[in-house]
């Protein structure tokens, strides 16, 4: 235990910067999982089976490709195609796209919890149905499913790690101990990287437990 702490402390300002560059992937991805996989359940439950089919093509593909696939398509496949895209854009979009179609399937069941009556009431009173879905039926949605939604945020957590892992080799927790454990030929470096995905993790589990108590819909 005491050469574990002498690691830490001995390299803390390095564990610290690669907790803080996961922490920036996970928030930038986690803008985009929200974004996207809100768009893509209102496709998903639209009127129209056009925008249903587009909706259910974009969960089927982004759901069955695994992550590092995904990301390697993003990061060398596009530049390949001419577009220069960087490690950090590949990183946090790919992560961002994989969970949004999880968030798609979740906001959806949400919807149909909420109930196709209020979607018709409130297109019968005029309202479009963008509008519809924006201001009577999502809100209710996103109450509904608060800890299917803590769940995956905890999975894209963990989930982040690939994207130090992979090619696109960006400086988070992961990348910054396996050079710590490179160097110093001290596994231990690997225990404080679990430690700091631990912190995490139950960081959001926190939040989003508070916010259940506070705003999830009680059925």
């Amino acid at each position: 235990m005491t050469d574990a702490l002498n690691l830490l402390t001995e390299n803390f300002d390095a564990f610290a910067s690669g907790l803080w560059v996961t922490v920036r992937i996970v928030l930038v991805a986690f803008v985009i999982a929200m974004a996207v996989g809100t768009l893509v359940a209102a496709l998903r439950v639209a009127p129209v089976k056009a925008l249903q089919r587009i909706g259910g093509i974009y969960v089927e593909v982004f759901r069955n490709i695994p992550l590092l696939v995904l990301l390697l398509i993003l990061y060398i496949g596009v530049r390949r195609a001419g577009l220069p895209i960087s490690a950090w854009v590949a990183g946090t979009m790919g992560l961002g796209l994989y969970t949004a179609a999880y968030i798609a399937e979740a906001l959806r069941s949400g919807v149909f919890a909420v109930g196709k009556g209020q979607i018709e009431a409130a297109l019968s009173l005029g309202l479009t149905y963008p509008r519809t879905m924006r201001r009577i039926i999502l809100p209710q949605a996103f109450r509904t499913v608060i800890p299917t939604l803590g769940s995956l945020i905890i999975a894209m957590v963990k989930n982040s790690a690939i994207v130090g892992a992979s090619l696109l080799a960006l400086p988070d927790l992961l990348k910054e101990s396996r050079v710590i454990q490179s160097e110093t030929a001290q596994t231990e470096a690997f225990l404080w990287a679990a430690a700091g995905y631990l912190l995490l993790t139950i960081t959001v589990t926190v939040v989003f437990r508070r916010l259940e108590t506070r705003y999830a819909v009680r059925r």
